[in-house]
């Protein structure tokens, strides 16, 4: 029996490292409120001694999200430990990190897809109010990237951008755009004929604000997360003003419980959500 153990490797969340994350809100909340503020009112040419001047003011609407607790266990027998600690292997700690898993599994799934049953919003969620643009189809007669040139991914990219710029009035400028796994690596290493440049490095110069094209496996279309069904793209901007992955208490592990000859540990993560402030300073495209 070889001493070194092979665990399956599963794919990378993005969520918690590529979203804004919170923790401001105390565990003990069973909700989150925040209110959107608008100014009201104009302003006008008045008179010497005018007295009816016009009144500006503000006004402010809440937005709540309720909090939910996700949860998840492991343990282990007596029997068991004796036997890892003869065998070299640490089964704790492997059984730690299922658990561990298991909880990251759905918060990332909340942040992307949400979770219809609780109400609990994600980026990709239906009613958030964050903007859906569809690709157009290129010369090919596809919209997905992999069938289109350099230039015309190029005219996709600042066609999302220009679509928020009109729609904020140059407002929101996006920074981040996420593509699934397969069109990122599509466009970083096919190269421009005779340039020496790549698809991703041609974006990155001529896309006004971007900063960041990033992966995200959850994006394509065979995702269990992606509710759309063909590969999308997701353009946001960084910002914890504008957005927020609320996590009032991360993976938190409880005492041991012994039980017989049985110990197990009590795992627990709270959750808001994603809250979006601002819907419009991000923006969904369908087709990539």
């Amino acid at each position: 029996m070889k001493s070194h153990a092979y665990d399956k490797q599963y794919p990378e969340f993005t969520a918690l490292g590529l979203f804004p994350v919170s923790n401001e809100v105390d565990p003990g909340a069973e909700s989150i409120t925040y209110y959107a503020y608008d100014k009201t009112g104009i302003a006008k040419i008045i008179s010497n001694y005018a007295t009816d001047l016009p009144r500006a003011d503000v006004k402010g609407e809440p937005h709540t999200a309720q909090v939910k607790s996700v949860g998840a266990s492991y343990g282990y027998s007596v029997q068991e430990m004796r036997a890892s600690r003869m065998a070299g292997k640490n089964l704790d700690a492997r059984k730690a990190d299922a658990a561990r898993y298991a909880i990251d599994y759905t918060l990332n799934r909340i942040a992307w897809a949400g979770d219809d049953e609780t109400g609990l919003q994600g980026v990709l969620s239906s009613g958030n109010d964050v903007p859906l643009y569809v690709i157009p189809a290129g010369a090919s007669g596809k919209t997905d990237w992999n069938s289109k040139t350099a230039e015309e991914i190029m005219v996709d990219i600042n066609g999302m951008q220009k679509y928020t710029a009109r729609i904020t009035k140059n407002v929101e400028r996006p920074d981040t755009l996420c593509l699934p796994d397969d069109v990122f690596i599509d466009i970083s290493t096919r190269q421009i004929p005779n340039t020496g440049y790549t698809v991703a490095k041609f974006i990155m110069e001529n896309a006004p604000y971007l900063k960041r094209i990033v992966p995200a496996s959850e994006l394509a279309a065979d995702s269990d997360i992606n509710p759309y069904d063909v590969n999308c793209a997701f353009m946001f901007k960084k910002d914890p003003d504008k957005f927020t992955f609320e996590q009032p208490l991360m993976f938190y592990q409880y005492p041991v419980q012994p039980k017989n000859l049985e110990i197990t540990v009590p795992c627990e993560a709270r959750t808001g959500g994603i809250m979006i402030y601002f819907p419009l300073s991000m923006l969904i495209a369908k087709g990539v």
